[in-house]
């Protein structure tokens, strides 16, 4: 739990982060993307600012007396040489490739650049390092003639990128700004969210905090949100049912206590009365004998009764040991029944063992000895002498084919009323035909018997046999078989 507790970490936390990186590598995308779109526009604005200048320039160029001409004003010269966003350069070149005028030795046009598609003019945009400086350059093909020659002339208008680069950083820094701003009070709002949000989480967890170990009452589904009642419902099912173990174990520890009392009681008496006699000195062998015996008697009693209360102990909390195996029921019945003889013959009871082929059934070995321990003895003791008990094992089929197996113990002792046959199954309940039997019954026999008969998904049922005296006992296992002849 403390792996569990440690990996899955806090539930606020969790919210937060998976609500803000998520927002934040959304924000950061769109900023790259605004940052990367507004590049664009101001790039589209500076090369329209670029190409303007060029015309204006293309504007000035002319054929005088046969060769080209460039009528630059010298106020154009000027602001080209101190523009403040930026140093332009200029260069115009004659129908031969002469220069005409401006920077000789501005770099050429590469001959892979193509024209540009977005202006209606022959125009070509392409970036070149002049002075150790990078520079945008526009180059536009202009046609000049006239009534002597004709031909085209090349202008070219080169503009440095500190005016570029001070914009980029403005749009970038104002981006993340803003996006920054956002995120910041996207954060806040979350976070209170978030506790608003939990708020009712903390206050059921204070109330669970608050309880006390003994309250075990439900807790209202209406305090939380509708995704966590079924959360809730099932803390209130889980506390319904261990209060129901409680209570069965308060029961139980209450009964066994009451039941151990009475034998420890008895046995206290009789020790007290054999040393209180042997201090008188008056008893004689025959009297020492049945005092011992009776001492005997009672511990036998005790012995058995907590021996039971521990077999179901075990039983109701579904100690299985090793899990189940392939365990042949034929055997297990047929070593109870060898077991168990002896007390058949002390008590004159015809004991019978009757069984169809070697049985199988999945099962934990040590709880089914249990459970047969417990049938058989509990027909011993129950049935006056004279009597007789069988011990059966047959195999359940349906359509020709095994569905089960089914073990049956059959006596025909006093029996059990119909009205007392489901109450027999509560601990330390005895029916009161049995009773004059067997007055030192404990009542836990059968309440075993189904106790490790539900651990293997087995049915106890009482029936009253054909001969219409007696009671048997029939506890049916589903599921695949193994039957070996």
């Amino acid at each position: 739990m403390t792996q569990a507790v440690r990996r899955l970490g806090n539930l606020r936390s969790q919210l937060v982060r998976w609500l803000l990186i998520p927002l934040t590598l959304l924000v950061a995308v769109d900023a790259v993307s605004v940052y990367y779109n507004a590049l664009e526009v101001a790039d589209l604005a500076y090369d329209r600012s670029l190409l303007a200048s060029t015309r204006a320039l293309a504007e000035r160029v002319a054929i005088v007396d046969g060769r080209v001409t460039a009528d630059v004003p010298y106020v154009a010269l000027d602001s080209f040489e101190t523009d403040t966003l930026g140093r332009i350069y200029y260069k115009v070149t004659g129908l031969e490739g002469e220069l005409v005028s401006g920077y000789g030795d501005l770099p050429p046009v590469p001959p892979e650049v193509k024209r540009s598609e977005v202006y209606p003019a022959l125009v070509r945009f392409y970036q070149a390092d002049y002075h150790n400086q990078p520079i945008r350059i526009a180059a536009l093909l202009q046609p000049v003639y006239d009534d002597s020659m004709r031909g085209i002339a090349l202008i070219q208008v080169g503009e440095t990128m500190e005016g570029r680069h001070g914009m980029t950083r403005k749009i970038l820094f104002d981006t993340l700004w803003r996006q920054g701003t956002l995120v910041t009070v996207a954060a806040l709002l979350v976070w209170f969210a978030v506790r608003f949000v939990l708020r009712p989480v903390m206050q059921l967890r204070g109330e669970v905090e608050s309880r006390s170990p003994t309250d075990l009452s439900g807790f209202d589904p209406a305090l939380v949100h509708k995704e966590m009642r079924p959360l809730v419902l099932a803390m209130n099912g889980y506390m319904e049912r261990l209060q129901t173990l409680i209570n069965g174990q308060r029961r139980f520890i209450a009964d066994a206590s009451h039941q151990l009392r009475t034998p420890l009681t008895v046995l206290k008496t009789q020790a007290e009365l054999t040393l209180r006699e042997l201090r008188r000195e008056q008893l004689d062998a025959n009297e020492m004998r049945e005092l011992v015996q009776g001492m005997a008697r009672t511990t036998d009693s005790a012995v058995q009764l907590a021996n039971r209360l521990l077999t179901l102990a075990r039983a109701e909390h579904g100690a299985a040991e090793g899990g189940t195996t392939w365990v042949s029921l034929t055997d297990a019945a047929r070593q109870v029944a060898l077991e168990l003889s002896q007390l058949a013959v002390e008590r004159g009871i015809a004991l019978a063992f009757d069984e169809e082929g070697d049985i199988g059934i999945q099962a934990n070995a040590l709880l089914l000895h249990e459970l047969i321990v417990n049938l058989l003895d509990n027909a011993l003791r129950y049935t006056p002498p004279q009597g007789q008990v069988t011990l059966r094992v047959r195999a359940a089929s349906a359509a020709g084919q095994p569905t089960g197996a089914v073990l049956e113990v059959e006596d025909n002792g006093p029996g059990i009323a119909e009205a007392e046959r489901e109450r027999v199954f509560e601990p330390f309940y005895r029916a009161g035909a049995t009773q004059h039997v067997n007055p030192g019954g404990t009542g836990l026999g059968l309440s075993i018997v189904r106790e490790i008969a539900a651990l293997h998904h087995a049915s106890v049922t009482l029936d009253t046999p054909r001969s219409g005296q007696g009671l048997v006992v029939r506890i049916a296992f589903p599921g695949v078989v193994q039957l070996r002849a």
